[in-house]
């Protein structure tokens, strides 16, 4: 690998170092830092910087799994990576400046989805301009939900994100709600906020051709939160005719969060029990390739949601989706001809959506967004911010004329 500061070539862009979450508190946003730094690998030159103790572990939902091994994705071994800084920032975040300055790249790209990690990325971001580095955020959504819902964690993020976002040149986010959202929550110009839509998953293996099943298999995935909506799910499913709710099977997959049980105490009470999987943990990616390849349908009751990563894997495998219209998820699948968007909150609605989608089962939808589509708007983003560069510097040294 060639020299951290030496000049890159004149197609190139440049170093670029992604800071986000490692593989210790596994999360969509885990799994998206590592899919990204390997699409970006792609562009030349890159370097990752992780948080690895994001804060103190039994403050964290997930408590009980931190560490597990349950994935297999990993940044390549092409990428040199600092893993990673904690939130104690004793002695890990000196290490990690040093690693940021050794190698001085050209861009900085930060994963914002939580406030736990802010008070480490304004030392970072500030570092990175005092080498003059360009500071870009990518938001995948305004703050974490449950964090929003805490009176002092919003007021705290309101209060210090703004030294935060100060520092970046570019902002990206997934969708034009989000750039509204964003824009209007943290003063942000909303021409500094481009827009980039969240590629699918493709880590957990190749789709294959599909073939309906006898029953409809309906799967709902995902972390169990009171905004995620599953207990209108259940809800929907129980309302189903017995000569309808024969045809069909469900499984629900997901962690509790929150406390919030509802979802699991319906599961038990439903009078369908014996029609539903339910699979209350964080599942390893081969559980997760085997659930998503024995669905025909995934279903996803979203209250509210800017994004979804169980969407973008439905997606990668081609499966027919139910999906509500909240947030980011409308435009996430204006491409993809096999989503059925229904209204959020209501279970009639969702009911009748099951029913129409198991004509769709057995197809395969085209994939609307790659990661391959990601490095290249992002090479599109990095290559303005230079010549934004070069604008500067001819500006501020003007070019002779006249005779000498």
């Amino acid at each position: 690998m060639s020299n951290a500061l030496s000049k890159p070539d004149p197609e190139g862009v440049g170093e670029i170092c992604v800071v986000g979450p490692s593989m210790r508190f596994l999360s969509g946003i885990s799994y998206y830092t590592a899919c990204l730094c390997t699409a970006l690998a792609e562009l030349g030159e890159s370097s990752a910087i992780l948080m690895r103790r994001l804060l103190p572990t039994r403050l964290y939902p997930g408590h009980a799994r931190v560490g597990m091994p349950l994935s297999d994705l990993r940044i390549p071994a092409t990428v040199p990576v600092f893993d990673g800084v904690d939130w104690f920032w004793v002695p890990s975040l000196l290490r990690s400046i040093w690693f940021l300055v050794r190698r001085r790249p050209r861009h900085i790209l930060f994963q914002w989805w939580t406030g736990a990690v802010l008070h480490s990325y304004i030392v970072l971001a500030v570092v990175a301009r005092l080498v003059r580095t360009n500071v870009v955020v990518e938001l995948h959504e305004v703050q974490d939900v449950g964090e929003a819902e805490r009176r002092w964690v919003r007021g705290y993020v309101r209060l210090v994100a703004p030294l935060f976002f100060a520092q970046a040149k570019r902002f990206v986010v997934h969708s034009e709600h989000d750039r509204a959202a964003v824009a209007a929550r943290y003063g942000l110009d909303p021409d500094a906020l481009g827009v980039i839509p969240h590629a699918t998953y493709s880590n957990y293996g190749d789709s294959v051709p599909r073939t309906a099943h006898a029953e409809c298999n309906l799967l709902n995935f995902g972390i169990i939160r009171p905004f995620k909506g599953v207990e209108v799910l259940i809800e929907a499913f129980d309302s189903l005719p017995p000569d309808v709710a024969r045809e069909y099977r469900l499984t629900v997959v997901g962690e509790t969060w929150e406390g919030w049980t509802r979802p699991a105490e319906m599961i038990e009470e439903s009078r369908y029990r014996d029609r539903i999987t339910f699979v209350n943990r964080y599942v390893s990616d081969d559980e997760v390739a085997a659930a998503f390849a024995a669905a025909d349908v995934v279903v996803l009751p979203y209250r509210r949601s800017s994004q979804s990563g169980p969407l973008h894997v439905a997606m990668h495998y081609g499966l027919p989706v139910v999906v509500t219209a909240v947030g980011g998820l409308v435009e996430a699948v204006q491409d993809y001809e096999g989503a059925i968007l229904v209204e959020p909150g209501d279970p009639a609605a969702l009911a009748e959506a099951i029913q129409r989608a198991r004509c769709l089962a057995g197809r395969r939808f085209h994939n609307p967004c790659d990661w391959a589509t990601t490095a290249e708007r992002y090479r599109m983003l990095f290559r303005g911010l230079d010549a934004d560069r070069g604008d500067a510097l001819a500006r501020a040294v003007p070019t002779e004329t006249g005779n000498a």
